[in-house]
């Protein structure tokens, strides 16, 4: 039988490009358990389990989900029961964040289109003032 493949704190900060006090977060969070070695359990030491849960929490977060999120959806996948409730709930978490994303985008639409009006009402101001000085 194949020996676990094990992974200290190092290794995965240099795998996913991050601190090492980004991933104590993360257990501080819940998000990942690692096992304690060495005198007074002080060497981190996180399991495969881990490190896919760090992938779906950093994969999470680049989709712009807060990490109670994450972990929430993370969580439906450690459990045994039956996957239909659990993609059901990861679409309303989706469906959630995708309404959220849609309001910012016509906020900002919004946005851009007042900064347009106000370039265009300062442009044709700069534009009379340049008039005026080369007539008078």
């Amino acid at each position: 039988m194949a020996t676990p493949q094990t992974f200290t704190i190092s290794d995965l900060a240099r795998e996913f490009d991050l601190t090492t006090r980004a991933i104590r977060f993360y257990e501080d969070m819940g998000l990942l358990q690692p096992q304690r070695e060495g005198p007074g359990g002080r060497n981190r030491v996180y399991s495969a389990r881990d490190r896919t849960r760090l992938k779906l929490t950093l994969r999470a977060k680049r989709l712009g989900l807060s990490l109670s999120e994450a972990k929430e959806i993370i969580q439906m996948y450690d459990s045994p029961r039956d996957t239909g409730p659990q993609l059901h709930k990861f679409l309303t978490i989706l469906a959630d964040h995708r309404r959220q994303l849609e309001e910012q985008m016509a906020d900002l639409v919004a946005n851009l289109d007042e900064v347009k009006v106000h370039e265009k009402e300062a442009r044709a101001l700069l534009a009379k003032l340049d008039k005026a000085g080369k007539a008078g």
